[in-house]
C-alpha cells in the first residue's frame, strides 16, 4: 500500500483536530498552527521510523510499510516518533506535536529575532522557527550527530527553510553567531550550561526541557549575571546524549544491599500515580530518586532506587494496606514521606508553582517554588 499525500493530509488534520478539541492551540501564539500547517511533520520524517514492540526497536521502512510509517509519524498528539535507535536506545524523535506547540509558545517568538536552536534532530523545529522569524530573523540550529546534520539541512532546504545547521556540543552553544534573542533546546539537561546564558541578549529568553519531566523558560537578567523563570509543562523528554547510556535498574540497585528491615507505610500511593504535581514535587526535592508502579490483585505497588545502593519496595498485601521494605544507606521510604508531607504543608503547589534560577556563571542553580526570592529552595546538583 502506498500512502499519498491526501492520506498524509488527513493524518496531520486529524491531529491538529484533537488538539483543538483539548484547546492545545495557543491563542497568544496564532503563528504556530498556521506554521504547522505550512510545514507538516510528514515532510521531515527519515524513510525509516521506529517502533517499540514491547521488547526491542523495530524498524518501520516508508517503502515497505508505507501505512505502518504514516501512523508513527501522526500518532497522535502526545507521542513522539523515534527516528534514530542507537544500541537499542532512542537518539532523536520527531517531539510529540502537543509538547513542540507548548514550548514554541513558551518561547515568545517575534519575526526578526535572532534564534539558536540546540538539537536540529530532522529539522522541524528549526523549520518552525524560521517560519516565524522570517527573512529579518536568523536561526542557528546546532546538532551533534553529522549524519543527522546532513539529513536536516537537506529537508530544510526542500522546504525552503534559510537555517544555518551547524555541527557541534549544543551545551557549549554556537558563539560565532550570538548573541541571541530566543534560545530552545530540544534535549533535556539536568543542569542550564552557562554558555546559553552567556549568549542570550539582557532580556532574551531561554527554552529547555529540564530533569527529562518538564520544561522551563528563563530570562536573562539585565546584568546578565543570572537567569530566572517558570516551569511551563510536564513531558518526557530524551536527554543529552552524554546521558544517554542506560541507569541501573531496580534489580540492579537491589542487588547492593540487603534489606535492613520493613514497617507499615501509611498512605494511599495513588497520588504517586495519578497526581503530576506530586510527582514534579518529588523530581525536585529527590532528583535522584527512581519510581516505578504497578497495581496487582492486593493494590498499587511501588519499586523505588536512587540508581546507587539504596531501594525500597513498597508492596500492597490488601485491605488497603501496604508494607515498606529498605535496604542501603538512605531510608527512600522515609525521604519519600518527608518530601511528600512538605510539598502538602506548602499547599500542594501545581507544577507551574515552580521556577528555576541560574546565577555565578552557572555554578549555583536552584529550583524554588511560588517566589525565586523567599520561596523554598531546592539544590540542582
Amino acid at each position: 500500500m502506498v500512502v499519498i499525500a491526501s492520506d498524509l493530509d488527513r493524518l496531520q488534520r486529524s491531529v491538529s483536530a484533537a488538539m483543538d478539541q483539548r484547546g492545545d492551540w495557543p491563542e497568544r501564539s496564532a503563528w504556530i498552527r498556521d506554521a504547522v500547517d505550512a510545514l507538516p511533520r510528514h515532510r521531515f520524517a527519515p524513510q525509516r521510523l521506529w517502533r517499540w514492540d514491547g521488547h526491542a526497536y523495530v524498524p518501520v521502512d516508508r517503502d515497505q510499510d508505507a501505512a505502518g510509517w504514516a501512523s508513527e509519524v501522526y500518532p497522535g498528539p502526545d507521542a513522539a516518533t523515534v527516528t534514530q535507535v542507537t544500541d537499542q536506545l532512542p537518539t532523536s524523535s520527531l517531539s510529540s506535536q502537543a509538547v513542540v506547540v507548548d514550548m514554541l509558545d513558551s518561547l515568545l517568538l517575534e519575526p526578526g529575532h535572532r534564534v539558536l536552536e540546540l538539537g536540529t534532530g530532522n529539522g522541524w523545529n528549526a523549520a518552525l522557527l524560521n517560519w516565524r522569524t522570517g527573512p529579518a530573523g536568523c536561526v542557528v540550529s546546532l546538532e551533534a550527530d553529522p549524519d543527522l546534520a546532513h539529513t536536516a539541512h537537506r529537508a530544510l532546504t526542500e522546504a525552503g527553510a534559510m537555517v544555518q545547521v551547524q555541527v557541534g556540543d549544543g551545551n557549549q552553544g554556537w558563539a560565532p553567531a550570538a548573541p541571541y534573542d530566543r534560545v530552545i533546546a530540544t534535549y533535556a539537561v539536568e543542569r542550564i550550561p552557562w554558555a546559553w546564558v552567556e549568549q542570550t541578549k539582557p532580556g532574551g529568553r531561554i527554552v529547555t526541557p529540564w530533569g527529562r519531566l518538564g520544561h522551563v523558560a528563563l530570562t536573562v537578567a539585565d546584568d546578565a549575571r543570572s537567569a530566572t523563570g517558570w516551569v511551563q509543562g510536564l513531558a518526557q523528554f530524551m536527554p543529552d546524549r552524554r546521558a544517554l547510556a542506560p541507569e541501573p535498574g531496580f534489580t540492579q540497585v537491589r542487588a547492593r544491599s540487603e534489606p535492613d528491615g520493613e514497617r507499615p507505610f501509611l498512605r494511599d500511593l495513588a497520588p504517586l500515580q495519578d497526581d503530576v504535581h506530586l510527582r514534579f514535587a518529588l523530581r525536585v526535592a529527590l532528583p535522584r530518586m527512581r519510581i516505578a508502579l504497578a497495581r496487582d490483585a492486593d493494590g498499587l505497588n511501588a519499586w523505588i532506587h536512587d540508581t546507587e545502593r539504596s531501594w525500597t519496595v513498597l508492596s500492597a498485601i490488601g485491605g488497603g494496606r501496604t508494607i515498606a521494605t529498605q535496604g542501603g544507606p538512605r531510608h527512600l521510604a522515609d525521604e519519600l514521606e518527608a518530601a511528600w508531607d512538605t510539598w502538602r504543608d506548602l499547599g500542594q503547589p501545581a507544577l507551574y508553582d515552580f521556577g528555576m534560577t541560574v546565577t555565578d556563571s552557572g555554578t549555583t542553580q536552584y529550583m524554588w517554588v511560588n517566589d525565586a526570592d523567599i520561596g523554598p529552595h531546592w539544590p540542582i546538583t
